[in-house]
């Protein structure tokens, strides 16, 4: 089963950046899709923004969308959503997920993944 883990995530100030990065390994990864999701306190997991592993499609949540943005790495299997322009909602715990297929209009439900991160941190406050 293709494992994931996260990582880069930290303190940063209101209008800072951050780059997320997510490892994938065990598998073949070329037709999958993947995900970030996060968690703030108090509430429940939500969509952040997802990809297919080759970059042929990409969806951005509304809060992603003009701030975030994928890159990739195929040598090291792994992929980089950039996190710009932050704001102090964007706290919280960031996931990284990957499903077996990307799923025209679907990405943006946990159920199309099927391996999941830990988790890393981000805090974004003054």
């Amino acid at each position: 089963q293709v494992q994931v883990t996260e990582s880069g995530g930290g303190f940063v100030q209101p209008g800072g950046s951050l780059r997320l990065s997510c490892a994938a390994s065990g598998g073949a990864l070329s037709n999958r899709a993947l995900g970030w999701f996060r968690q703030a306190p108090g509430k429940e997991r939500e969509f952040v923004a997802a990809t297919r592993w080759n970059g042929a499609s990409t969806n951005y949540g509304d809060s992603a969308k003009g701030r975030f943005t994928f890159s990739r790495d195929r040598a090291k299997n792994t992929v980089y959503l950039q996190m710009n322009t932050l704001k102090p909602e964007d706290t919280g715990v960031y996931y990284c997920a990957i499903g077996p297929r990307w799923v025209v209009g679907r990405m943006f439900l946990e159920g199309e993944y099927d391996s999941w991160g830990q988790g890393t941190q981000v805090t974004v406050s003054s």
